[in-house]
């Protein structure tokens, strides 16, 4: 067969490696970083992983057609083996190393051994040890308890990594005894669960079987009565004790010593042919039938003796299936076994069965050592020497483990509108242990989808293969009405564990959104308090309302500047002085938005008045005795805090006598209440008052000194003599004699 990958052609032989196929098929340098990645079993990833199409499903189709792993790490590997009168006290080293060697790349290395002609409990321990303590095993190997019957016995031994036994019971399922009558020994079962498996099918009922030797009547008949019971113990006859019928869910096999020559002795017939109840029915997996005996066309199954006289010349140690484990789906035999052995190599392609150690070169001969391509010299002499005595070689074959089911664990459509599309990607295939059993080891996994009313899933059936990124799958909801949607996703898969995962599908659809309404409030106006050119406004859009749903989102903007956003429909923005459109913005739960503006007028600060200081009041005297006396009037401590005095007036009752800060004015003998007033750059004014006393000279005091004494007279009669006005202290508009009188008069009494 052959596949397209790009840009050239595959082409796989039926001798082709499985490894050298997954290489060329595409995983390649990252084959395994691709399990590694795969281990993780993505839930959400939408794509799938494909190389040049079929390469994934043509790899483990190749693989389900048979390919033998060099050992068993990526399936469960169960083998049967006669190891001739073992009583634990000898062959040791033979039996480790027949197990755990390993020759180009193969070892036996199983994971469960059905073995025979063990001679007591002691020989069973012994072969445990050896099994935990050989170079290369897992040490993970435990064994059934140990029954003594009438004769040499079988015996169970599992890695508990890899199954459990159930009930950690040994099933006696048919008494044998020395009667000819009878079988020689008891038939065993032993119920083996995968690990990580619960369901009852993947439990698998293994019988160990040592049939009865010989060739007469009697001793094909006594065979003949334990495959009897075999049969009807595997179709749920309780054959030895109430309950001890194999449960109907469980798979099964039988291996062991079959000590038959023929496929058409009754005992070998009456497992494997068809009957009225087929239920119980065994089927040889590599569809080898005849007459085996002393037969060079069944040279490579043979497997006895590989160490006495007579040489290889019998097929007596066999491993047949049930029908449920080569139907090709879930727990199954890894081969083809409508396809029967070949008789040309031991390496055939089509079959993971072998008898360890036969390369075919040993017919009718001693086991061949030297040369052996099979096991090569050392594991073949080991075989050789295990069997001394009359022995066997072993018989294995490998089972692939069933896939498990990976879907999502809900599927949520959110909130969809009336007739829009509503789909959802989701993954689902195989979640398979990859990192226990490996891709190979691990079964495709069909299933189908199916979607309760209301709700859409992909028709048909699908496969995966474990190990690789899940299939992709698109589901839909009806939105054709609105309301809350719910139904369920069922997957019905060959998951034994689960065999139908139901998925809970949810979703709302909602009407055509109406808009909300947006109101930010009538306009207003504040006033700069501060003068700091800005003010706070407190903006209120609480009128604001959706008519289908809630608002989640107010915003208010200036121009491109936003002042304030969130789900408060209230804010305390810094607007600037003058006039402000500031605009709402609300958005709804839908996401539909509306606008509303409302305008702020910011007005400046008030005009603050001015400070008027008129000055002290003064006290002057007409020195001159002329009537007046000037007055400089001083206004200079008056201010404006918030511009500037533009003007300064100087009124005496109504009269305006002055402008300016500090004007000159001539005052009359008296008193004079001046008031100033004065004016800012913004019209503001203020007034103040101050008393302005004008006093006539004292006239004893002519020099005005503060004493009377003779300079007051040296002053006088020098404004006397030169007719100063000064000089007329009576008043009388003249200078002349009757001022000296007067002068005197107040002089000498030191009166003004």
């Amino acid at each position: 067969m052959k596949t397209q990958r790009g840009e050239g052609t595959i082409i796989i032989t039926s001798a082709t490696p499985i490894f050298d196929i997954v290489a060329n098929a595409g995983v390649g340098e990252n084959a395994m970083e691709y399990k590694r990645m795969s281990m993780k079993y993505p839930k959400t990833v939408s794509t799938r992983l494909s190389v040049g199409g079929e390469v994934k499903g043509l790899v483990l189709a190749a693989c389900m057609a048979g390919c033998l792993i060099g050992e068993a790490n990526a399936q469960l590997r169960v083998v049967a083996w006669n190891i001739s009168n073992y009583d634990g006290d000898d062959r040791a080293a033979d039996l480790q190393r027949a197990v755990y060697d390993t020759f180009s790349g193969r070892r036996m290395a199983p994971d469960v051994i059905l073995a025979q002609e063990f001679s007591s409990s002691f020989a069973l321990a012994t072969f445990l040890s050896l099994m935990n303590g050989a170079s290369g095993s897992p040490g993970d190997w435990a064994a059934a308890p140990f029954v003594d019957g009438p004769d040499t016995e079988s015996v169970c031994l599992y890695r508990t990594t890899r199954v459990s036994l159930v009930g950690g019971a040994t099933r006696t399922i048919a008494l044998g005894s020395s009667s000819t009558s009878n079988q020689p020994r008891h038939t065993y079962r032993y119920d083996l669960r995968l690990v990580g498996y619960n369901a009852d099918s993947a439990v698998i009922a293994m019988y160990n079987v040592h049939l009865k030797s010989g060739d007469s009547g009697t001793d094909i008949a006594r065979r003949l009565v334990e495959t009897t019971r075999i049969r009807d113990n595997a179709q749920g006859v309780d054959t030895n004790f109430v309950g001890s019928g194999k449960p109907a869910a469980y798979q099964f096999l039988v291996a062991g010593d079959m000590n038959t020559q023929t496929d058409s002795q009754s005992a070998y017939a009456e497992l494997v042919l068809s009957q009225s109840n087929n239920n119980g029915r065994f089927f040889d997996p590599i569809k080898t039938n005849g007459s085996w005996n002393n037969n060079a066309a069944f040279r490579f199954v043979h497997t006895q003796d590989p160490s006495g006289a007579g040489g290889m010349d019998d097929r007596h140690d066999q491993i047949l299936l049930s029908g449920g484990l080569i139907d090709g789906a879930g727990l199954d035999y890894i081969g083809n076994s409508n396809i029967a052995y070949s008789t040309s190599t031991w390496n055939d392609p089509n079959h993971s069965y072998r008898a360890w150690g036969n390369d075919g070169t040993s017919y009718n001969l001693a086991l061949t050592t030297t040369g052996n391509t099979m096991v090569g010299a050392l594991i073949a002499q080991a075989l050789k020497n295990a069997a001394a005595g009359g022995g066997h070689l072993p018989v294995f074959l490998d089972l692939r483990v069933p896939g498990k089911i990976a879907g999502p664990g809900s599927i949520n459509f959110g909130d969809v509108a009336v007739g829009a599309v509503a789909e959802q990607s989701i993954s689902v295939g195989n979640n398979g242990d990859v990192a226990k059993w490996t891709v190979a080891g691990i079964s495709n996994i069909t299933y189908t989808l199916g979607a309760s009313s209301g709700f859409t899933a992909p028709a048909g059936s699908f496969n995966d293969a474990a190990g690789g990124i899940l299939n992709s799958h698109t589901v839909t909801m009806n939105t054709s009405t609105p309301g809350v949607k719910t139904g369920t996703l069922t997957i019905i898969s060959g998951d034994l564990d689960f065999p139908t995962l139901l998925i809970p599908f949810t979703g709302t659809v909602q009407a055509a959104n109406l808009p909300p309404v947006a109101n930010a409030g009538p306009d207003q106006t504040v006033t700069d308090i501060d003068g700091s050119g800005t003010e706070v406004a407190s903006l209120d859009a609480s009128a604001s309302a959706d008519p289908d749903g809630d608002i989640i989102l107010y915003r208010w903007t200036l121009g491109q500047t936003q002042l304030a956003s969130g789900t408060s429909p209230t804010a305390n923005v810094v607007l600037p002085v003058g006039l402000n459109d500031v605009q709402l913005t609300v958005t709804d739960n839908r996401g539909a938005s509306t606008i509303d503006t409302i305008r702020v007028t910011v007005n400046p600060r008030p005009n603050q008045p001015p400070t008027s200081d008129a000055g002290l009041d003064q006290s002057v005297v007409d020195i001159d005795r002329s009537g007046e006396e000037p007055v400089t009037l001083d206004g200079s401590a008056s201010a404006d805090l918030d511009g500037t005095i533009v003007s300064l007036e100087w009124f005496e009752g109504q009269t305006l006598i002055a402008s300016g800060q500090m004007p000159v004015v001539s005052f009359s003998v008296g008193s004079h209440t001046v008031t100033l007033i004065v004016t800012d750059n913004n019209g503001g004014s203020a007034s103040d008052d101050v008393t302005i006393l004008v006093s006539t000279p004292c006239v004893g005091d002519f020099n005005q000194d503060g004493g009377v004494d003779g300079s007051d007279v040296e002053a006088f009669f020098e404004a006397w003599s030169i007719a100063l006005p000064s000089s007329d202290v009576n008043s009388d508009g003249g200078v002349d004699g009757s001022d000296v009188e007067e002068f005197f008069t107040k002089w000498s009494a030191s009166e003004c």
